[in-house]
């Protein structure tokens, strides 16, 4: 498919969706927003991909926010269906089964640090800046920043945030857990790229059932998400990626995972 907002490449099991508006800071519009949603179900339904990557066209932003032009023309109405329809979108993002790293090489903020908030983890360029600056607009986070920084850093740091809308420098970010790693700009997709090859070689329902049984177990009291992590752990050892992984392991060498599960 070709797209106008985004680029889409794939290669060796790893899939790269950069943000494509440098112009404008890779600001989110309606359009950019439909292209993501169409790109994010084309990558879930290629069985050949294991590991999503997203990064910002440009050298200075991953995302820098919603499209201030087309925020300022929402009534309530249309404000609650921009709101929904993101939440649509970034919930999508992290219900993806396979493993997504943010790179962020920039601005991430508003929408940009929403969208990172909802990958696996993140690591970020020592340029990169993230934040929630809504409320400097009369605003609020409407693409789950509410919900999901205060989970990830713990609701007083990001009540700060949240309510005074200051800028969080990549070390700072990077300090509270907000980012896994900081890499010099010149090293961010090198980095990067290196993780996410590890991943890729690793078998699919394992990934699958592993980032399940977090995502699932994460709001859950601790029986209930144990038990949760018991059902995926029984489902991967139906696979064939377990009786492969086992099976090198005893002949010691290289395991061959083929992602899918046993007949």
């Amino acid at each position: 498919m070709t797209y106008q907002n985004i680029i889409v490449e794939k290669d060796e099991g790893i899939a790269t969706i950069t943000f494509n508006r440098p112009n404008v800071l890779n600001a989110l519009n309606s359009e950019l927003l439909q292209e993501f949603s169409l790109a994010l179900d084309e990558i879930g339904e290629d069985e050949n991909i294991r590991v999503l990557v997203l990064t910002g066209a440009g050298e200075k932003a991953f995302v820098a926010g919603a499209d201030i032009k087309e925020l300022a023309t929402l009534n309530a109405l249309k404000g609650k269906l921009f709101s929904q329809r993101g939440h649509a979108i970034i919930n999508k993002l992290q219900q993806l089964p396979i493993p997504v790293i943010a790179a962020v090489n920039g601005f991430a903020l508003g929408g940009g640090t929403e969208i990172a908030l909802a990958c696996d983890f993140i690591y970020a360029s020592e340029k990169a800046t993230f934040g929630q600056p809504e409320i400097t607009l009369g605003l609020i986070p409407g693409f789950g920043g509410t919900q999901r920084l205060p989970r990830l850093i713990g609701s007083n740091l990001a009540k700060e945030y949240i309510f005074t809308g200051n800028m969080i420098p990549a070390q700072e970010a990077h300090r509270i857990g907000l980012v896994n790693r900081i890499c010099s700009a010149e090293k961010l997709m090198e980095e990067v790229y290196q993780t996410a090859k590890t991943m890729a070689k690793k078998g699919r329902v394992s990934l699958r059932a592993a980032k399940q049984a977090i995502n699932e177990g994460a709001n859950a009291d601790l029986t209930t998400a144990c038990n949760i992590e018991i059902d995926a752990f029984s489902l991967c050892m139906a696979s064939e990626d377990a009786k492969e992984g086992t099976a090198a392991f005893l002949e010691k060498r290289q395991p061959r995972f083929r992602g899918t599960m046993a007949g």
